[in-house]
């Protein structure tokens, strides 16, 4: 007669590899780098001057004085001034809820629009598959940021009209991304389960198929916060984006060219606020990927 095998020794219970909740490891993994929080304090950082702007900012950053323009950077003006005396620093920090708005928003409607899209287009297939992706390639047969300029060109400037623009311009990439996922979801044995209860198509997207296509695709919302912000420097730069004299980032960055050999502070500071706002929302979305990974989910 077989020996009973010591309950320690069985294999499924094993704890040569430690197991650790969900939520535990993906907290530990996702602040082992020390660039994704450096990242994340800029992000907080960001919000919180976002949201106190009127408490921070030392000026009103729309207020001019002609007799106190490109006055350098000191105690009384840390960052300097601009060519119609304002308060640079006040700009960068009212700029900073331009810049946390327009990433938002875009990302926001982009994804709701274009992960719906993507999402119909993988469950039904056939020739809905076929209208929605033909309307999605029409779109990405320009680069994104040309067709966001095509469509801020015919709406014109404005804080409303910039989120529209690169919206419209961001909804393939999270369309095409949603149904790749969903093709692939769509063929385990719940989602057919569900189907043979009798659960409604809605139910079944909403309820078994979206919810397991979502960690990739809040991984590239991440990113895509950081190429909204720097695109929307970009139309702000090119002078179709927020309409002055609203503070902008990419908007200083276009005032202060103009005076580069003289006073280049005006346009280093802003691009120095762009850079490690858009570098702190890819460190974070790249953590997010490790953090996210199911092939590392349960154990140290």
């Amino acid at each position: 007669m077989d020996k009973a095998i010591p309950l320690e020794n069985k294999t499924e219970f094993d704890e040569s590899v430690p197991r650790v909740s969900s939520l535990k490891r993906f907290r530990r993994v996702l602040l082992s780098r020390k660039l994704v929080v450096f990242g994340l304090i800029i992000i907080v950082t960001s919000i919180i001057a976002a949201v106190f702007s009127p408490l921070l900012a030392p000026y009103d950053p729309y207020a001019f004085s002609l007799k106190d323009k490109f006055l350098s950077p000191s105690l009384s003006h840390p960052l300097g001034t601009d060519a119609l005396g304002r308060d640079v620093l006040s700009r960068l920090i009212y700029g900073t809820r331009t810049s946390l708005i327009v990433g938002i928003g875009v990302v926001g409607i982009a994804s709701l629009v274009g992960m719906s899209l993507g999402l119909v287009a993988a469950y039904f297939g056939g020739k809905v598959y076929t209208m929605i992706m033909r309307f999605i390639d029409t779109l990405m047969t320009l680069p994104m940021l040309m067709l966001a300029l095509a469509i801020a060109s015919l709406l014109g400037g404005g804080l409303r009209n910039v989120v529209v623009a690169l919206s419209i311009a961001m909804i393939p990439a999270y369309a095409r991304m949603m149904c790749g996922q969903a093709l692939s979801v769509k063929e385990n044995d719940y989602v057919r389960a569900a189907e043979a209860e009798g659960a409604s198509n809605i139910r079944i997207m909403a309820q078994h198929i979206a919810p397991n296509c979502f960690p990739p695709l809040i991984v590239m919302m991440t990113m895509q916060l950081g190429h909204a912000i720097l695109s929307e420097a970009a139309l702000s730069f090119l002078g179709i984006g927020v309409a002055p004299p609203a503070a902008a980032w990419g908007a200083m960055v276009n005032d202060g060219y103009k005076y580069l050999h003289t006073t280049p502070y005006l346009s280093f500071f802003p691009g120095i606020a762009i850079m490690l706002l858009v570098f702190a929302f890819n460190m974070v979305g790249d953590g997010l990927r490790d953090a996210l990974d199911p092939r590392l989910r349960g154990t140290l």
